[in-house]
């Protein structure tokens, strides 16, 4: 195996070391869209734009990623959108 293989190796394996997770929230029956959309520019630091969106997609697809990182990153966000009454996981 050449030099340039063993490296291009090396960084693939570097980036399965650092895993990425994702908060996933959750559509519900109980909040309104100003709510989610709050939390979200509070919480997960969304632009009102990118928020509006999200509460749009969770609303009509079920679910919506709204933050990713690594998991010591996102446990306390997640927590936060759990606090606010949102429903919401890492995975």
């Amino acid at each position: 195996m050449g030099t340039k293989e063993k490296g291009l190796e090396d960084l693939l394996l570097e980036e399965e070391t650092v895993k990425q997770n994702e908060i996933v929230l959750f559509n519900d029956d109980v909040n309104t869209f100003d709510h989610v959309i709050e939390t979200l520019i509070d919480v997960c630091e969304h632009t009102p734009e990118q928020a509006e969106q999200c509460s749009l997609i969770v609303h009509y697809n079920g679910k919506c990623t709204v933050k990713t990182g690594e998991y010591s990153y996102l446990k306390p966000k997640c927590s936060k959108l759990l606090q606010a009454g949102l429903s919401a996981e890492i995975i």
